[in-house]
């Protein structure tokens, strides 16, 4: 039995661990913006729709990309995201819309796109690496921003606080 609780305590240990660290990464990665407020603009979308973000309530933007491994294994969490709050995600360099929906469609994936071809919104946000999210408040004001993997938890959590 107490070989169980020692193992058991080193998983513990080795799991607290690996969070610290990847939120320092998290931390250290994380995009610094001049302009902390809500881009205004209206986004034209994959399928030629125009999206005006709604005042008055939190949203999550989602830089992405096709290539990038962590962002599959994240889609479903933005997924489940976009089914109770606003979400957009970007997809920076990853084809054209016939590749992008492609990949959306053997991922299940039905969440709003803007098709960054020539990584424009990428550079405005200063995102260097993926996935990348930032929450802005019901207010239009950064939240958070957060760079690799998030939970469903915790990006609900966040958009939670963002109210």
């Amino acid at each position: 039995m107490a070989k169980v609780k020692n193992i058991l305590k080193e998983i513990l240990i080795g799991v607290s661990l690996l969070f610290i660290v990847s939120n320092i990464i998290s931390y250290i990665r994380k995009p610094s913006l001049e302009q902390q407020q809500i881009p205004t603009e209206l986004f034209t979308l994959l399928d030629g729709t125009t999206y005006q973000i709604a005042e008055g309530k939190p949203l999550l933007i989602h830089f992405w990309a096709i290539w990038c491994k962590v962002c599959s294994v994240e889609a479903s969490n933005i997924e489940r995201v976009s089914k109770h709050y606003n979400v957009l995600t970007i997809a920076v360099q990853s084809g054209d819309k016939e590749m992008i929906q492609a990949h959306m469609k053997k991922e299940n994936i039905t969440f709003k796109v803007v098709d960054d071809s020539d990584g424009t919104w990428a550079k405005r946000f200063h995102v260097r690496a993926y996935p990348t999210d930032f929450i802005y408040d019901a207010k239009g004001k950064l939240f958070s921003s957060d760079v690799g993997y998030t939970s469903t938890a915790g990006l609900l959590a966040r958009m939670k606080l963002a109210e």
